[in-house]
């Protein structure tokens, strides 16, 4: 058989990192691609954790719920992965990309002399895989040749492994025995914009270019608000000051896989359209019908998006009300 895939489960303040579900979904492809076991490490959490691990998809999983791995300490953190990596030795090693998993990947990567990739978008069970490159301008192909691949992989690109009640496996309990650190985690402040949060959402509005200012991103906000969505923008709109980076949706910002993505004002880079192709529908507002945004949207709808956007809001809270009346 074949060395194994691993799968680093982050379980920080006893909740699973969304994408830990999108990593067994590649892993698993990776692990059946090369008829080799899928393994998870899970870092931070306890048995009824790792059934969960199994049953998406894992053959066996290693989980310790030590107190110490319960905020992240990236020196703790690797520590648990390289001892469970030592026991299984695997060919490929994925976390997600985000700022625990990158940082974590450039530790396990030193340790394992292994190669590095962040923000992979493809794996191929051959070895090789794609990330984006120049702010998201190229797409590089990165070929390995060190025995041992870590690799983070970018969010919301793959669907989450779905989970099957029942399905058997190996559930061991990692006797974890950690070496002296040099760091110590002190606090965490979570923060507190009261917005829903970009990376999970199941409704976006953004805007763009379009929009024309930051003063008139109130229409797109007032969109979201009135569909219980998440806010998102371009890179152009963000490069412009005119709302934070954290909005940023596209390959140099965030990748989302929301139901209902609504483009207000925005052309359709091909940046931009790579992060948020994976939406189930499109909804596109722009005074260009032949950009692509609107070519790529399930409904096109050519127009000024401040003529629009209250007629919009207007039908959305009548119907609401309507709803709540019946």
């Amino acid at each position: 058989m074949s060395q194994p895939i691993l799968v680093v489960a982050l379980n920080l303040r006893g909740r699973a990192s969304p994408q830990t579900w999108e990593l067994l979904s590649v892993g698993r492809r990776l692990a059946d691609a090369s008829k080799s076991p899928l393994v998870a490490v899970l870092a931070g959490g306890g048995p009824e954790a790792a059934r969960e691990l199994v049953e998406r998809g894992a053959d066996r999983v290693l989980w310790t719920d030590d107190d110490r791995l319960q905020e992240l300490n990236e020196e703790l953190h690797a520590q648990a992965v390289l001892q469970a990596a030592a026991k299984e030795n695997p060919a490929a090693v994925l976390l997600p990309s985000n700022v625990a998993g990158r940082s974590l990947a450039c530790r396990l990567a030193v340790k394992l002399g292994a190669g590095l990739a962040m923000d992979v978008s493809e794996i191929e069970a051959a070895g090789q895989v794609k990330r984006g490159a120049y702010s998201g301008n190229l797409v590089a192909d990165v070929e390995f040749q060190a025995p041992v691949r870590v690799l983070t992989v970018t969010a919301m690109l793959f669907a989450p492994a779905a989970r099957q009640a029942g399905r058997s496996g190996e559930v061991q309990e990692l006797k974890f025995a950690p070496g002296p650190t040099r760091t110590e985690f002190k606090s965490f402040q979570a923060e507190e914009a009261g917005e829903i949060d970009l990376g999970s959402a199941e409704r976006i509005v953004s805007g763009g270019r379009g929009v024309g200012g930051k003063d008139k991103f109130s229409a797109i906000r007032e969109l979201a608000h009135a569909l219980g969505a998440a806010v998102g923008a371009s890179r152009a709109a963000v490069d412009s000051g005119w709302i934070p980076y954290r909005h940023q949706v596209g390959l140099t910002g965030r990748t989302v896989r929301p139901k209902l993505y609504v483009a207000c004002g925005i052309s359709g880079q091909i940046q931009h359209l790579a992060g948020m192709s994976g939406a189930n529908a499109i909804v596109a507002i722009n005074t260009d019908p032949e950009c692509p945004m609107m070519q790529q949207a399930t409904v096109a709808v050519a127009g000024d998006m401040f003529e629009l956007i209250p007629l919009i809001v207007a039908e959305v809270k009548k119907r609401k009300g309507a709803a709540v009346a019946a």
